[in-house]
């Protein structure tokens, strides 16, 4: 997996104000609702592959990697190299200018992601990239209708709420878009968790065609997460978004698969999560950010040309295609396919859930194992009832970190699924030892 420096000497304990104080600065400046980790939130100062040290010095085998950004490992060298030389060359430009970085990864990007004629077009952040192809979509179509996942997230900005189906991150019914709601993205909860899986697309197929008999006028898209990421790791029966893009197809419908969380191979299975669903052929637009950029900022958007070039007005990205972070998302981008990491996630990850689901077999708690390569969920119940616990859920969060272990939270309704999501180099040993640890963080609060 390539051989990774040692960690740079972590502060010495005095040198800075208690984390604490740290703690009433946050509170103090930044909002209310910026969420923390932990009734004792720690700070992270550095990292080495799979692992980060807290400001005390403690060791963490890390689990959720910046909530699926750290892809590859921390502190990366082919990474950290790539970027400290094109700094140390130019740090900035804006896409006033021919950014060769940019058109290299955008080149690499096209050809990766299955659309033909593609274009694509780089932001800052997957809520960016999502309202994007949001605005791509509606100037396309002409029509502000979209069609989006009960459970669903796709971001934090005015438009991205209005199409998020998890109440818990939608803290507004306001839109400038008028959304409309499928069944199918949650296979084990709901109207259709009783049918086999056959029987379950056609029910989600005669639900969307239903939809579409209730819509006025045209409908712009349907976006979907190909594995529902602040929903809970959760995912339909293979085929369910081809079925969908049938349907959609008679009427001139885009599909939009929002692989924020679902690209780059973490699935292990397929590169990209639509490649679950591809019988009626690639999406019409894609979306991604997190993983490529190993932690710096980088979003963006690929659609096929006469999608990407409906836009008729100027517009430019001043931060998007940094000339930065695309020098890191080639360097990450050339690590990950050189090293087979999609089928690291495939092999180990195949291992932890099947540990995962041996280990907790019988546990009264947990309802649920799923997930595929290196995205799983464990859903916490109410023991003997159907009922989420996030209470227990934030308890095993709070015994791993004791431990030394990182992990995720996510859910429907209440938050009660811990997502397991470490970077994509994750070793063997690394695997076994962190499913111990949240083996044991689930027996300590059963």
């Amino acid at each position: 997996m390539g051989l990774l420096p040692r960690p740079p000497p972590r502060r010495l304990r005095g040198t800075d104000p208690p984390v604490s104080e740290l703690l009433a600065r946050h509170r103090a400046v930044l909002p209310d609702w910026l969420a923390l980790y932990y009734d004792e939130p720690i700070e992270l100062t550095h990292g080495e592959g799979r692992h980060v040290w807290d400001a005390e010095g403690r060791r963490y085998l890390d689990f959720f990697g910046g909530i699926l950004t750290t892809m590859t490992a921390h502190a990366l060298p082919e990474v950290t190299e790539a970027v400290s030389e094109q700094a140390a060359r130019l740090v900035h430009s804006s896409t006033l200018y021919l950014n060769r970085p940019m058109i290299d990864l955008a080149e690499r990007i096209a050809r990766l992601s299955g659309i033909p004629d593609a274009r694509v077009f780089f932001t800052t952040s997957g809520t960016e990239a999502n309202d994007t192809a949001l605005l791509l979509a509606t100037a396309y179509r002409r029509s502000n209708q979209i069609i989006a996942m009960r459970n669903s997230y796709h971001g934090r900005s005015f438009s991205a709420v209005g199409i998020t189906g998890n109440s818990g991150w939608s803290p507004t019914s306001y839109s400038p878009l008028q959304t409309l709601w499928a069944h199918g993205a949650v296979r084990h909860r709901g109207p259709y968790a009783h049918l086999d899986d056959s029987e379950f697309i056609e029910g989600g197929v005669a639900d969307l065609r239903d939809l579409l008999g209730q819509a006025r006028g045209q409908v712009a898209a349907l976006i979907a997460e190909p594995v529902q990421g602040v929903g809970g790791f959760t995912s339909p029966p293979d085929g369910l978004y081809a079925a969908f893009r049938e349907v959609l197809a008679e009427r001139g419908i885009l599909w939009i698969t929002d692989e924020v969380q679902t690209g780059w191979g973490r699935t292990g299975d397929h590169f990209w999560g639509w490649q679950a669903h591809d019988r009626a052929g690639p999406p019409d637009l894609l979306t991604f950010a997190k993983g490529i950029g190993n932690g710096m900022s980088i979003g963006g958007v690929v659609a096929r040309a006469e999608i990407m070039n409906v836009i008729d007005t100027n517009s430019l990205s001043t931060f998007g295609g940094s000339p930065v972070t695309m020098a890191a998302g080639l360097a990450n981008l050339t690590y990950l396919l050189q090293h087979d990491l999609q089928g690291n996630a495939r092999r180990v990850g195949g291992l932890l859930r099947e540990r995962l689901r041996a280990g907790t077999a019988g546990m009264a708690h947990v309802r649920e194992v799923r997930g595929r390569g290196l995205m799983l969920g464990v859903e916490l119940v109410e023991p003997g009832t159907d009922r989420a616990d996030p209470a227990r859920a934030s308890a095993v969060l709070e015994a791993a970190r004791s431990a030394g272990l990182l992990l995720g939270k996510g859910g429907g309704h209440d938050t009660s699924v811990l997502r397991v999501a470490p970077p994509l180099s994750l070793t063997i040993a690394e695997a076994e030892e962190g499913g111990d640890l949240l083996l044991s963080a689930l027996r300590a609060t059963a």
